[in-house]
């Protein structure tokens, strides 16, 4: 499957349009990583145990939105967009989208 953020893939002819596909997750913190977070917004630095939960949080809701495209019979999705909100106090929604094409 070809993943793009733009409208095109450089050196594909774009032969058919499947339709928009979505993919999302929500995932909550854990009391363990807030902890850790509590103690490095004292010292400063990257909290790791947050940036490892939401990577894993966008390869899931990119990989829901693949299996959609797929679902439709596309190759390629063009047009992605990764978009992020806040669903209660702890826990965040990731949301992947795109156009699920054939590309040639």
């Amino acid at each position: 499957m070809i993943i793009a953020t733009t409208d095109a893939v450089p050196g594909k002819k774009v032969v058919s349009h499947k339709g928009f596909v979505k993919g999302s997750t929500i995932q909550a913190k854990h009391i363990g990583s807030d902890i850790l977070a509590g103690l490095k917004n004292i010292v400063g630095g990257e909290i790791k145990e947050y940036s490892d939960m939401m990577d894993k949080a966008r390869k899931t809701a990119i990989a829901r939105m693949v299996k959609e495209a797929e679902g439709m019979g596309a190759n390629a999705i063009v047009g992605v967009r990764l978009q992020t909100s806040g669903v209660m106090n702890s826990a965040s929604e990731i949301v992947a989208y795109g156009t699920a094409v054939i590309v040639e």
